[in-house]
């Protein structure tokens, strides 16, 4: 019988449910469960301790297992998108190695501290969401590249947004902005900012700094 491999997709099999067979692979380093309509997770994916890129997007998920907060190895991506989400488990903090995480579409309207504590991403994606605010500890995210912000409900950003040094696109599309704190014109690494379809915006003074460094602002 030939080696299954490490990898495993079942994306849009009308599943329902996940197979109890799949938690007993324990080799598997990628696990795609893409849009089979699940409403539930066990936790038994805790045991599964070799993951690292995990795949429960366009899926029903009201709410998460605490056992994903085993997962220690998830390096490459955690796509939750396209699910009906409104908070995570506190356990997800302990996920420090995970680079791409994807919260897009879902009924988030506040940003859960556990993202804030997910200290190697690169790239957070909160897309069409609720979010009114965002907590000064999304600073703590100091290795983080891209911010995807698009359609949510914010009308400001924490100054402390400022010391996220690394950041190089900010997506703010959508938002019924009335203030951006002055600290996001001394992001020494900013290449794009976007606050397109945002009518609530007065002009801010230093876009024209930003834009003379290299940075497109996109408004």
């Amino acid at each position: 019988m030939a080696d299954p491999g490490p990898d495993l997709s079942l994306w849009k099999q009308n599943l329902g449910s996940v197979p109890e067979w799949v938690w007993g692979r324990s080799d598997l380093e990628t696990l795609v469960l893409a849009d089979n309509g699940l409403t539930v997770v066990s936790d038994r994916i805790g045991g599964l301790a070799r993951l690292r890129m995990l795949d429960l997007g366009h899926n029903r998920l009201t709410t998460l297992p605490d056992a994903l907060g085993d997962l220690a190895g998830l390096s490459g991506f955690l796509y939750l998108h396209d699910n009906a989400l409104s908070a995570l488990p506190p356990s997800l903090g302990r996920l420090k190695r995970l680079r791409y995480l994807n919260l897009g579409e879902n009924e988030f309207d506040a940003l859960p501290l556990a993202v804030t504590e997910m200290t190697g991403l690169l790239e957070l994606r909160l897309n069409d969401n609720a979010l009114t605010a965002l907590p000064p500890e999304i600073a703590g995210l100091s290795r983080l590249r891209e911010l995807h912000l698009r359609n949510n409900r914010l009308t400001a950003l924490p100054a402390e947004i400022g010391d996220m040094a690394e950041l190089r696109q900010i997506d703010l599309r959508g938002n019924p902005l009335t203030s951006l704190p002055d600290s996001l014109a001394a992001l020494p690494r900013l290449e794009k900012l976007d606050v397109r379809w945002v009518s609530t915006l007065p002009p801010q003074p230093w876009f024209a700094e930003l834009e003379r460094r290299g940075c497109a602002v996109y408004r």
